[in-house]
């Protein structure tokens, strides 16, 4: 169940806010990571940008995808490739995001 956040309730303290896609939810911990959990292809697995999800302002969740934009300006992406999920051709372009 995309709801089901069992396997990372231990992370979820201090969460300052939570977003969703369709079938995942990507919550912005105080000090600014990210926890992820739900439909993996959706944005539930985290996993391949988990190392740059840090120093997090906000997240914006498309029906299969999250963009996180960082203190930095800089802009991670995970979730479906097809649904936002992939940055990587307009990555040099995603500066001073606000």
């Amino acid at each position: 169940e995309s709801g089901d956040c069992s396997t990372v309730q231990h992370q979820l303290r201090n969460v300052k806010e939570i977003h969703a896609t369709l079938d995942a939810f990507a919550a912005i911990l105080a000090d600014g990571s990210v926890v992820t959990w739900g439909d993996q292809t959706d944005g539930g697995d985290s996993s391949a940008v988990q190392h740059q999800l840090r120093n997090v302002q906000q997240i914006q969740a498309s029906s299969e995808g999250f963009a996180a934009i960082l203190t930095d300006g800089s802009v991670v992406t995970w979730g479906d490739q097809t649904d936002g999920g992939d940055s990587s051709a307009v990555q040099h372009q995603l500066r001073n995001v606000q």
